[in-house]
This record gives structure tokens, sequence and C-alpha cells, in this order.
């Protein structure tokens, strides 16, 4: 049986990122750099002004250095996308707005609070502004500075600055298209959910969680729907995945009677890599290949399927779209509750992280940790670590949690 790390290295070992695209730089948002980036033009490409106020010369404003007032012409505005007629002469100030290009002459804008607001004369009371509220030309970045390496994550601020230099359209890895299929002749989707109010059948949520978790991690859900517990059935929904740059199957890969997907998959021609890894929940997992296309079997259980996606389906679904960063962060927990462990596994826990006011990160479980019980990966914010070697762990003991989402750091007060 594979440690999780194992089974983590074997599957990354299959993966490779998908071919190319180019797409408009307003859909690249959450794609990942396919080419280096450099600027094709200066940025700010003139030297502006950082605030509202007067461009000056500071060989003018020197008495107001001492405390002394000193009186100025001005000669001109300049509104942002405008410049200045002219050079700025001595004994003269030019009224300037935010982002407008400072004239020739000025070094220093004194900001409009520390001046009477004159039209046509200006008294600046106050030189703490001297050489100061100027923003040089390429500040930001010069052309053909290297803006972003491929590679990199697109982010907001990135659209901007593609934008900035003119880049309309980007390369970009491809998004995997995921095929997802569920299995149990017990399931059914929402259009059938009066079966399950006759308590006849149950909701296959395996199929609207692991389409959510595709999306989020930044794959193209194909939900190819629920398959019976025959292999023909299953047979058909595979053969219907041909297009997919990934298979994700729930249930059928443990050893019952009716755990059929490891038998369809070979007989489709697929090269089973492993099955089992030692952890709980979410010890059934199936991994191969089928014509090139890399296959994972999750369990069926919910919480199961959920925590195996989150340490294997998603840093495969991140390195098929080129991130070089797969995996969630891990931080270092105490724990509030004594935890212990029946079988000797690495035991992944759903549990709810805290930071207290001293910055130390707190951790207790949501409450039972049955791998059917859903509402409790709804609480939790990460997955507590706990070792195979670690049967009982005391409270205030310190282990590993791997992070689920940001509300840890959403919730901490802003402080400066």
């Amino acid at each position: 049986m594979l440690t999780v790390a194992e089974a983590s290295e074997r599957i990354l070992a299959e993966i490779n990122p998908l071919g190319i695209e180019t797409v408009p730089v307003r859909q690249a948002l959450g794609r990942v750099l396919a080419e280096d980036v450099s600027a094709t033009v200066t940025m700010p490409p003139w030297s502006n002004s950082s605030m509202d106020g007067y461009a000056v010369r500071s060989a003018d404003i020197t008495p107001a250095m001492s405390g002394e007032p000193v009186k100025l012409r001005v000669v001109a505005t300049i509104a942002a996308g405008e410049f200045a007629p002219r050079a700025l002469k001595r004994g003269e100030a030019m009224r300037i707005m935010t982002g407008a290009p400072v004239p020739e002459g000025a070094d220093s804008v004194i900001r409009k609070e520390d001046t009477d607001g004159g039209q046509s004369k200006v008294e600046v009371r106050d030189a703490r502004d001297v050489w100061k509220n100027i923003r040089p030309a390429g500040e930001d970045f010069q052309r053909g500075d290297l803006l972003a390496k491929r590679g990199a994550p697109i982010k907001a601020a990135l659209i901007g600055v593609l934008a900035s230099t003119g880049i309309s359209e980007v390369k970009t890895f491809k998004r995997p298209r995921v095929a997802i299929i569920s299995s149990g002749d017990e399931l059914v989707d929402l259009d059938d959910f009066d079966e399950v109010e006759q308590g006849r059948r149950i909701i296959s949520t395996n199929s609207y969680t692991l389409d959510a978790l595709t999306r989020l991690a930044g794959g193209v859900p194909v939900d190819l729907g629920i398959a019976a517990d025959t292999k023909a059935s299953l047979r058909r929904k595979i053969e219907g995945a041909a297009d997919a740059d990934l298979i994700l199957t729930s249930a059928g890969v443990s050893v019952g009677d009716l755990d059929h997907t490891r038998d369809v998959f070979e007989s489709l021609g697929g090269k089973m890599k492993f099955w089992k890894v030692g952890m709980r929940p979410g010890a059934p997992l199936a991994f191969g290949m089928l014509n090139d296309v890399p296959w994972l079997g999750l369990s069926g259980n919910p919480v199961s399927a959920m925590v195996s996606f989150e340490l294997f389906v998603r840093p495969a679904l991140r390195k098929l779209q080129g991130h070089t960063a797969l995996f969630r962060r891990t931080v270092t927990v105490t724990v509030e509750e004594e935890v212990k462990i029946a079988a000797r596994l690495t035991h992944f826990l759903r549990a709810i992280v805290t930071r207290n006011q001293d910055g130390t990160l707190m951790a207790r479980l949501t409450g039972l940790q049955s791998s059917g019980m859903l509402t409790s990966m709804v609480k939790a914010n990460a997955l507590l670590i706990v070792p195979e070697t670690s049967p009982r762990v005391a409270k205030g003991s310190q282990l590993k949690a791997l992070m689920l989402d940001q509300s840890l750091d959403e919730t901490s007060a802003f402080s400066l």
C-alpha cells in the first residue's frame, strides 16, 4: 500500500501540461501563461504627479522650508491627460492634477492643502513636499522589461499589466476537460428527487461536489451522469470520456461484488498504475492511464471523494494547466482536544483552524468524522493531518493542517 506522498508522486509523474491556446486578456483570469511576456512600452510614459497640487521648482520655495510663505504666479493648469503648454520658469507654478504629466523644470509637487489654493497666484505655506510627489517615467516598468514568465498564474493585477502594455490576447495553457462519472444503483440526480422523498434513492452528491471542486481548480467539468452497478453501464460511461483530459470516477473501486470500475477500465485497455493508499478517509484510490488520459477512481463516500480530490486530483489539474505551485499550503497548528485514530493509517480529519490574538493557530475537529457526513466538510476550513505513527495526540500538541480555503485570512482583523 502506497503512502500519500508516494501516490501523489506517481500520479504527477504521468501528468504533463496541456496544449497552448490564445485567449482574450479579459478571459485569461485564472489561467497560466504559456509564454514570457515583455513590456512593449514604458510605464508611466512620462513623469507625473501623485496628487493634486502645484508643480514648482524647489529653488523657488526655499523660504517655505523655514516657515516663510512663498508666493508664485500660476501660469497654467494641467489636467490628467493634458500636457503643460511650456516649461516652468523661475517664480512660477502650475496647478496639476493626479496623474498629469509634470512640466519640464518642475521637481516638486506641493499638495493643495499646503497652499491657499490660489488661481492666478498661489501662496505656498509648507515645503514638506519639496522634491516629492512626482512619479518618474518608467517607475513601474520600461520597454523590454520582463513582466511575467511562462508558468505564472494570471491574477487580476497581471491582467492590468498586460493591458497596460497593449496585450489584448495572451497565450495560455488549456483548461482540462474533466469527465465525471458517479456509479451506484442507489443514486439519482436532482431531476428524480421524488425518489429521495419516497425513501427509495439518494442524491448523487459526488456528481455535484466533484463538479464544483473541478471548477474551483480551473478545470472544465463534463458530467457523464450516473452509471448503474453493471459492467456494461460503466463501459458506456467511460467510453463517453474519450475526449477528456482527465477521467474522474467515484465509487466502484473497492472489493465489493458490484465494484466493477477497475475491471472495466482494464478491459478497455487501461493501464492500472496503483490501487489503495495508506490513508483515511479515501484509502480505495485507483490511478491509471487510458489511451494517455489519466484516470482517478475515488471512493464513493462523499467525504472520502472530496479529501482524495484535494490531495490528488487538484494537484493533477493544476499541473495540466501549467501551474508550478501544485499543492495547498500546510500550517502548524495546536490541537484544542485529544485526537485518537484507530487504524495505522495517515488520517485527514476535518477541522476548524482559528488564530489566537498572539498569532497561534489552533485546531479543533468539526465533530464526528464519518466519511458519509458531508456537512462536516461544510464546517471545515482545513484537514488535520494525523500521522500513522501517532495513534493518540494529546491536547496542546502540534500537528500539520492542510488549509482548504482562505477563510482564516479573510476573517483576521486588519492592522497596520
